[in-house]
């Protein structure tokens, strides 16, 4: 039993050396601005994994995404210049090498498009495999994305949400309590923060027989909470069945950005 016990241990130890290791070499990859930025719009990038990223990451993606920066949660290096895969520094993510291309990475840069001037902040705490009562108040998916929100929140100011999640909800009962859910989320969200009128974004699926019926609920939530809008996943691919390839990952960056520049329009 002795030996059996020391045996888990080693491989705990090996898997807790191996996770460290890769977030080391993960950031001695980084450029880290010569101080840490100011006055940054911040946005929170929450969801399963088609937000952690499950796109191929092409040589020409591995170019930093100008006058954006990306959330560490490291004291002595808070921000690094932002490049894919922009879930790396998530504190809830699954293991580095499934974190590749997600719809942040463009809308990131739709974002600058319009005011390059302005400097983005990044906090992505996405996992993949999770139901939505998994990002409930009260949940470690929750708290997690919380608490690296308040810490990023030092440099600047928070802009909005974006949201991808839902091919673990798509069943009839739990399509049917999604909205009520998401809008607990949402709510609890701009009461942490001090903004009921803050920004939510969520994104559609990749459109077929068995999530047909969540892709028109989620069309419905401008309607069910205010401030919200929907990137639509209209004329996307996917790799896998489930996973946007790289082409449907950029198109679904880009309309979230849309739908976020809208509604911040709306509320000047």
């Amino acid at each position: 039993m002795k030996v059996f016990k020391n045996c888990i241990l080693f491989l705990l130890m090996f898997q807790m050396q191996q996770f460290a290791s890769a977030q080391v070499d993960a950031f001695e990859m980084d450029n880290i601005p010569k101080q840490n930025p100011e006055k940054l719009d911040i946005y929170l990038v929450i969801g399963q994994s088609n937000m952690a990223g499950r796109a191929t990451i092409r040589e020409e993606d591995k170019t930093i995404i100008e006058h954006a920066y990306l959330f560490t949660g490291e004291v002595a290096t808070p921000w690094v210049v932002a490049t894919n895969s922009l879930n790396r520094y998530s504190t809830v993510r699954k293991d580095i090498k499934m974190q590749r291309l997600s719809p942040a990475n463009s809308f990131a840069r739709s974002m600058l498009e319009e005011h390059p001037d302005n400097e983005i902040g990044l906090v992505v705490n996405a996992k993949g495999g999770t139901k939505i009562v998994q990002w409930l108040p009260g949940t470690e998916l929750y708290e997690e994305a919380i608490k690296q929100t308040h810490k990023a929140l030092k440099y600047g100011k928070l802009k909005g949400v974006i949201w991808h999640q839902g091919e673990g909800d798509c069943d009839p009962v739990r399509v049917n309590m999604y909205l009520g859910r998401l809008e607990i989320l949402i709510n609890t969200i701009r009461e942490e923060f001090d903004n009921p009128t803050l920004p939510f974004i969520a994104g559609q699926l990749f459109e077929n027989e068995k999530r047909h019926a969540f892709n028109e609920m989620i069309l419905q939530l401008p309607e069910f909470t205010r401030n919200t809008g929907v990137a639509t996943s209209e004329g996307t691919s996917v790799r896998d069945g489930t996973h946007f390839d790289l082409e449907s990952a950029i198109l679904l960056g880009e309309r979230y950005a849309v739908e976020m520049k809208k509604i911040q329009k709306e509320l000047k």
